[in-house]
């Protein structure tokens, strides 16, 4: 116990400086230091895991050295939401297509529901989802996200959302067969 704080004295300087995986690295070669009871009292005095201690300890040992760009290994991390759940993209395209809006002149489409109300219905889908991971999903999908509201420009015209539809229908198509849509 006599030495925790000086430890923790020692930690609290050099801790902003170091990222993870360093920090690992350092508490790491304090607890080789210390010998038979070490990660526990490096533990308690850094905060640290035993466990990110020890990995500490087995990565001095064995020499590993990530790459200048990574401080946690390959593949660590939480997994993107579309990898643990492969059909959230599908059931998301299926509850946007019908409300797709956009100037058929430019590649900006829009949607007419808000993120809330999508991850809501992805919800109960079975899809939990947040309202923010929904939009960033449709930003990588290229939609704009817009308010739906507009301003007053005189009569709408009833059809006006059928031919936004059929305008759809039809660069879809010509997109398919590779010709060009203006």
């Amino acid at each position: 116990m006599k030495f925790i704080a000086p430890l923790q004295q020692k930690f609290a300087t050099v801790w902003p400086l170091l990222d993870e995986r360093t920090r690992r690295i350092v508490a790491a070669n304090e607890a080789m230091t210390f010998g038979y009871g070490g990660i526990s009292t490096v533990s308690r005095a850094s905060g640290l895991s035993r466990k990110a201690i020890a990995r500490g300890i087995q990565d001095i040992k064995n020499g590993y050295c990530p790459s200048e760009r990574h401080i946690r290994r390959v593949g660590a991390g939480r997994k993107k939401i579309t990898a643990n759940d492969p059909q959230l993209l599908d059931a998301l395209n299926r509850l946007i297509e019908p409300e797709t809006r956009g100037d058929p002149e430019s590649p900006l489409r829009w949607i007419c529901k808000s993120t809330r109300a999508l991850a809501a219905q992805l919800t109960r889908q079975q899809h939990p989802i947040s309202y923010v991971k929904v939009a960033q999903l449709l930003h990588e999908q290229n939609y704009s996200l817009q308010s739906n509201r507009k301003t007053e420009e005189g009569e709408d015209h009833p059809d006006r959302d059928a031919q936004f539809r059929y305008i759809n229908a039809q660069v879809k198509k010509a997109l398919a067969a590779g010709t060009p849509v203006i």
